[in-house]
Formats: structure tokens, C-alpha cells, sequence
């Protein structure tokens, strides 16, 4: 699977990506009632069976259903997606990142996980001589 297609997910593919990521498997129903503004039960299967083209989840029979599962694992998709932002908002740059987030959310942040940034900065500098 290419790193181009994990990323071009729309707002609903990751929507649905997210459920199968947090249940490992589900049905198109299962699905539908775990979607916050859920679209139409047939809107949720179209997405799936795009889903399914796209390479991102599949699908086996059980007891006349289709159960659906990730092919992915959820780090790679992860990783593809931030690589994604970084890209689009960031000009791919981690450091322009890093400043947005600790402006939103430095309030937010308590002494500890503070300490465990500064220690993953320490250690990125490190391995990176």
C-alpha cells in the first residue's frame, strides 16, 4: 500500500477508520449507530466499499454480514497522516509544528508532560549526532 493512499482519506473514510481502529472489526451497522452525525446507512456502505478499493480496510462473511478490519495498522496510518500535516500547514516542518501545538495547548500541559518533551527533545538531539 502506498503512504500517498493512507492519507487521501476523506472526513468520513477517517471517521469510519478511526471506529475499526478502536473495535478491530465491525459491521456496516455497527459502524453507522458508532458515527456522531451519521450519514444514511447506504452512505456508510459506499464509504466502506471505497474503503475497500482504496486498500485500507477489508471485509469476510459472518453470519450473512460483512465484518469489516483495518489492512492497515493504525501507526502507519498515523504516521502517514501527520506526515500529511506536516506537509500542508507546516511547510514539513516538525519545529513549526511543535511551536503551534505548545501556543494552543501550553496552558493545558502540566509539569510532567512538559518534562517527558523536553526529555524526547534531549534524546532527538542526541541520536541525531
Amino acid at each position: 500500500m502506498k503512504k500517498a493512499e493512507i492519507r487521501q482519506l476523506s472526513r468520513r473514510e477517517r471517521q469510519i477508520m478511526d471506529i475499526l481502529f478502536s473495535r478491530g472489526r465491525a459491521s456496516a451497522s455497527e459502524i453507522h449507530q458508532a458515527m456522531a452525525d451519521a450519514p444514511s446507512y447506504s452512505a456508510v456502505r459506499a464509504t466502506l466499499r471505497i474503503l475497500e478499493e482504496k486498500g485500507q480496510v477489508r471485509h469476510q462473511e459472518e453470519n450473512l454480514r460483512y465484518m469489516y478490519m483495518p489492512t492497515v495498522a493504525r501507526e502507519k496510518a498515523s504516521r502517514s497522516a501527520l506526515d500529511h500535516l506536516l506537509e500542508t500547514f507546516f511547510d514539513g516542518s516538525p519545529e513549526q509544528a511543535v511551536v503551534a501545538l505548545l501556543d494552543a495547548s501550553a496552558s493545558k500541559l502540566s509539569s510532567e508532560e512538559l518534562d517527558r518533551i523536553a526529555g524526547l527533545i534531549e534524546n532527538a538531539r542526541k541520536e541525531g549526532r
